[in-house]
């Protein structure tokens, strides 16, 4: 699912009140971690991700790890914290505008 960029900005708003749901630690994004974000994305649809330190290459190989896992959708980034997207399919949260 492609976001517009309309939708884009309604999930960055609506996400400009939560907190970071996952905290990555030394050892990035492990299965576990990825098990963890992909059950918070079933329960919650936008979570907030905060991204173990580290270089920018190094961060944008962890966000790649996490929505190939979790077949997410990175809805911005920035510094050390990505929000990611994720449609319920059987009960959606979210109603996003067209």
């Amino acid at each position: 699912m492609t976001l517009t960029s309309s939708q884009n900005r309604y999930l960055r708003g609506l996400a400009q009140q939560t907190r970071a749901v996952v905290l990555l630690g030394t050892k990035g994004a492990t299965a576990a971690v990825v098990k963890e974000l992909d059950l918070a994305l079933e329960h919650h649809e936008l979570v907030k991700v905060k991204l173990s330190g580290g270089d920018k290459a190094e961060r944008l190989t962890q966000v790649a790890a996490l929505t190939a896992g979790t077949r997410a959708e990175a809805v911005h980034q920035l510094g050390h914290t990505v929000l990611l997207f994720r449609r319920n399919v059987d009960a959606p949260k979210i109603a996003l505008p067209r």
